[in-house]
């Protein structure tokens, strides 16, 4: 595949936690360069620019305007990913974030339409779903090895982040909890895997009125919990297909499949939607379950590889997979399960996206002097 001769020249916005992980795997794809960092504090873009290798820290009033900058990669708190991929947007820039697209879906439209009306490509995470793992088993699916998919089941379970995150309080407050913070993982593997989703419905509660941190450096702090913790939902698809998926902060332990597809010939075990490899597994009719070698690439962790998607598909004139229509598209199941859940009622999905292009079975150029530094 072809890559663009000058690199998607891309600034990185919030240096916090998961910005390590995209400074890392970046370099190595020759479709991007990472040329700055910035952050709301400006010691630790600095601190981030030295540790790998970055020629500029840029200070955020400016990042949005420099010419220097094709892309900007938005690793903020959910809470300002709207925001910040609005005013990037408006500046003419590409934009890539981590997911959520937004709090709301009022704030997913603008964001698509501000993109689309501007002639800009809009990108989010996960881009897990373009790993080896997933992949495979949308190979699997594709080529009628369980048949036609009939049911699938999501589950998503842990204590809580409060354990070993130094600042999870977001992870309580609306826009987060446990269907914002993992749900878009499993709902973009779902969707990657069965299809579009119509309609929603759900029970919620907060199981617990206050969180204590037991990590450093803030051991011993108590969080309000402002937003459901554990969340039961039914979705419907447009190909028939029913979906269950559980996803919650309020389990000390449970032995439960991430993801399984259930087909009229067989099923379906996908790994962890999270990582980007995995086993996977299959059962075809009364034959055992039989593991399945990886047919795709990228089974390491390699966030960044949804920017580099979307540098690839410029120069290819073609959609990018990780794209803005799917990102919106999962925010409404989201926001619409936490909806029905509070009404008791289902919910119709109105936004509509095309499953996102397979992968290659080959993987992108890489930068081989970045990975002889």
């Amino acid at each position: 595949m072809s890559v663009p001769s000058v690199p998607l020249r891309v600034a990185v916005v919030g240096c916090g936690n998961i910005s390590d992980i995209y400074l890392k795997s970046m370099p190595k794809f020759a479709a991007l360069r990472v040329v700055g960092v910035s952050d709301l504090d400006p010691a630790r873009a600095s601190a981030h620019a030295a540790k790998y290798g970055i020629a500029r820290a840029i200070p955020l009033d400016q990042v949005f305007t420099d010419p220097d900058v094709d892309l900007i990669l938005n690793l903020t708190t959910p809470e300002s990913h709207a925001a910040i991929a609005l005013r990037a947007l408006e500046a003419g820039k590409h934009v890539y974030g981590e997911k959520p697209l937004a709090l709301n879906v009022r704030d997913g439209r603008r964001i698509v339409e501000t993109a689309r009306a501007n002639g800009l490509r809009v990108g989010s995470a996960p881009d897990t779903v373009l790993g080896a793992g997933l992949q495979t088993c949308r190979a699997l699916i594709e080529a009628g090895e369980i048949g036609e998919p009939v049911a699938a089941s999501a589950f998503m379970t842990t204590p809580g982040h409060e354990r070993w995150h130094p600042n999870p309080d977001f992870y309580y407050q609306p826009g987060a909890g446990p269907m914002f913070d993992m749900g878009p993982y499993y709902l973009s593997a779902l969707v990657n895997l069965i299809g579009p989703i119509t309609d929603v419905s759900g029970m919620a509660r907060a199981t617990y009125a206050e969180r204590t941190i037991s990590s450093e450096p803030r051991r011993g702090e108590r969080i309000k919990v402002n937003t459901p913790t554990h969340i039961a939902s039914q979705l419907g698809f447009a190909n028939g297909a029913i979906g269950t998926i559980v996803t919650s902060f309020d389990v000390w332990g449970a032995a439960l499949p991430r993801i399984e597809v259930y087909g009229t010939q067989g099923s379906l075990s996908v790994p962890d939607p999270n990582t980007f490899g995995g086993v996977v597994r299959i059962k075809r009719r009364e034959a055992e379950w039989e593991d399945v070698p990886l047919t795709r690439p990228y089974s390491e962790n390699t966030r960044g590889l949804g920017v580099a998607d979307l540098a690839e598909s410029i120069v290819a004139g073609r959609a990018h997979r990780a794209n803005g229509e799917l990102a919106l598209h999962v925010l409404e199941v989201m926001q619409a399960t936490l909806d029905a859940a509070a009404q008791r009622r289902t919910i119709e999905i109105e936004t509509r996206t095309d499953k996102p292009l397979p992968m290659a079975s080959e993987p992108f150029a890489e930068n081989v002097e970045s990975l002889n530094v």
